[in-house]
């Protein structure tokens, strides 16, 4: 492919930084903003104009499936002899070439950490192993060992305390050493001590490389950054592209300071800024932009080039039943209107959150992908302990909970996966709450969360999202103590939870919907978002006088069975549902079947009772409205007689 051909197509930013095939590039690329696309350009024109042989190129990426797409794009266009590697398979074959092996791989560190967490203090036996193995990565991205660790830690706080973490980290080395094997950090750091202690090798590396190009460079941590800089040297062939906007890894130990730090390492750096977004309509990049402010780092403000489409809807709600139900409807008018269930995304700041929307969609027939409760450590494990038995089911079910170490209260600094671990038992508590014998559970948990067919709507963490575009996005609970996260309590961690929101919406490319139902999220002022007061969450916090009248209908009713059933108030009904059925005002069983939290045991236990006194205030209501016609027509008439009016 001619190298003029390269460049076809390419916008005027674009096409400079693809043009500059020499020395120290930074591209700073927007959402959307044809990144990969630049890049792949780039080395192509790299060798077709005769600056490199494809085989002199290293591309480097973080994951297998974007160093295949790298790989295909430039056999389409003629440089198919460049290396496009992930730092791990890269550093694999410097240490294979030199004829070091180093032995077993482990694929995940989560099955020896499990083990080693099941000899944990009682409190922390259940800690999710996902959570220890995090931990055990952040500190040996930053080249910390068992004797560094605790030293390092800063305001950093690990999902365990300091001393265990620490009998953790040096337990997992040593069976890991004994096993024979390395994890995927061992692989990164042998390479870079081969190049330290064998000087044939790093000459031989540094002949062979001779220019570089380095992919979602905002991700790297001290660990890869160290291994580049061996593979570098003095040189300065080097092409980073990143967006700092889309920072959001910390917890791995990634860091963006060298991706905003290029141009001081490299003063003669070329930096380009892509800015024009293939992705969104205005409505969408206008509200994303306003955030830009709040970001620091590299100023990009995102401009459309694709046609407009409807206003993003930001809409507060009160409570979390009447949030679902909203989105539901507008899933459901979307796919009438020709989008894709597949087009479609609901993306939550945890896992523990999409449950929700598994439960809400499963409910309302829509089919889902991506989020299963029941395949979480904590319904897999209740469920586990709980086969074959029978007898009351919330007593039943919460003892084991309690077995599993879920409290009330979670405490803060747990990690991700503990702590959706701990709302997922909540949440199967609550449920169990619902039902008479505990060996309902398991079909009621199949009925509310069963998989859907292959296909539909995408029920996707926001860190999961990243990379992706649909044509829908949904964010809910942008609410304080969700986005922020409650464990966000620095600086630092807020501004990564902005980060976040960021991501979400620039995944969507044309209809964009942020909701909340609790306490308004501070990003939502940054939006430029004024949030009215609404009926609180909790209607034992709202004045009786201020409720609506069906609330307050529903309310005395519940107090009265709960009474004559002698149970708590919430077992009967929960506020966000009382608020639900209120809102929703369901007229049979059927339509009352649906409202999120009326399940079938509800249904046959209270269905009538509600819609009775839902019928009562229709009928109230009636009665109301032609007394007031009636008045209206009598002080009509009189008037029209000359009856003095008072």
């Amino acid at each position: 492919m001619s190298a003029d051909h390269v460049l076809e197509g390419l916008n005027p930013e674009q096409r400079r930084a693809a043009e500059a095939v020499r020395g120290p590039v930074c591209i700073l690329a927007g959402a959307g903003s044809g990144k990969t696309t630049t890049i792949t350009r780039r080395i192509a024109y790299q060798v077709a104009a005769g600056a490199f042989r494809p085989d002199e190129i290293l591309a480097v990426t973080f994951t297998d499936k974007a160093a295949g797409e790298m790989r295909s794009r430039l056999a389409a266009l003629g440089a198919d002899g460049v290396r496009a590697r992930t730092f791990h398979s890269a550093a694999l074959a410097q240490l294979r070439y030199f004829g070091y092996d180093p032995g077993r791989i482990l694929a995940s560190k989560a099955l020896l950490l499990r083990q080693i967490g099941n000899s944990l203090p009682r409190p922390y036996r259940f800690r999710p192993a996902g959570d220890l193995a995090t931990e055990v990565e952040w500190a040996k991205n930053r080249r910390l060992d068992q004797g560094s660790y605790a030293g390092a830690l800063g305001e950093h706080q690990p999902p365990i305390p300091v001393d265990l973490m620490e009998r953790v980290f040096r337990q997992y080395e040593r069976r890991k050493r004994d096993a024979g094997a390395v994890d995927f950090e061992d692989l990164l750091e042998l390479a870079i001590r081969q190049l330290d202690d064998d000087e044939t090798a790093l000459v031989e590396v540094r002949a062979r490389y001779t220019a570089f190009t380095v992919d979602e460079y905002q991700d790297v941590n001290l660990l890869q950054q160290t291994l580049l800089e061996r593979w570098l040297g003095a040189r300065d062939d080097l092409c980073v592209v990143g967006d700092d906007y889309q920072s959001i890894y910390a917890f791995t130990a990634a860091t963006p300071e060298y991706l905003l730090g290029m141009p001081a390492r490299f003063p003669n750096a070329l930096v380009v800024r892509l800015e024009s977004n293939y992705r969104s309509t205005r409505q969408v990049l206008e509200l994303a932009n306003r955030l830009v402010p709040r970001l620091e780092g590299a100023a990009k403000t995102l401009r459309p080039t694709r046609p407009d489409g409807p206003a993003p809807e930001l809409r507060g709600f009160p409570d979390p039943g009447s949030e679902d139900a909203l989105i539901v409807q507008r899933v459901r008018e979307l796919h009438g209107d020709g989008v894709p269930l597949e087009e479609m995304a609901v993306l939550c700041r945890t896992n523990a959150r999409s449950a929700d929307f598994e439960q809400a969609l499963h409910e309302a027939g829509i089919p889902f992908q991506g989020a299963s409760l029941l395949q979480r450590e904590a319904a897999r494990g209740l469920l586990k302990r709980l086969r074959g038995a029978s007898g009351p089911a919330a007593e039943l079910v919460t003892r084991v909970a309690r077995d599993l170490g879920w409290v009330d209260d979670p405490p803060d600094g747990l990690g991700e996966r503990e702590l959706t671990r701990q709302n997922d038992l909540a949440r199967i508590v609550s449920i169990a709450q619902e039902l008479d014998d505990a060996s309902e559970l398991e079909a009621e948990l199949e009925r509310r969360f069963g998989a859907s067919a292959v296909g539909g709507v995408h029920l996707l963490t926001l860190h999961r999202a990243k990379g992706l575009e649909f044509d829908a996005v949904f964010l809910p609970r942008i609410e304080e103590r969700e986005l922020p996260v409650r464990q966000a309590k620095t600086p630092e961690a807020v501004a990564e939870e902005r980060r976040l929101l960021y991501v979400g919406l620039t995944r969507a490319r044309r209809h964009l919907f942020v909701t909340w139902s609790g306490k308004p999220s501070r990003f939502l002022a940054e939006l430029g978002v004024e949030t009215k007061p609404l009926v609180a969450e909790r209607l034992s916090r709202v004045p009786e006088a201020e409720l609506p009248p069906e609330v307050r209908a529903l309310k005395a009713w519940r107090r009265e069975r709960a009474k004559a059933d002698e149970v708590p108030a919430y077992v009967v009904f929960h506020d966000s549902t009382l608020s639900s059925i209120a809102a929703t005002k369901p007229t049979s069983l059927a339509e009352l079947g649906r409202v999120s939290g009326v399940g079938p045991t509800k249904l046959e236990r209270y269905g009538e009772e509600v819609l009775a006194i839902l019928r009562e205030r229709r009928e109230e209501e009636v009665e109301h409205e032609r007394g007031v016609a009636a008045d209206a027509g009598a002080v009509g008439a009189g008037v029209g007689a000359g009856a003095p009016l008072r």
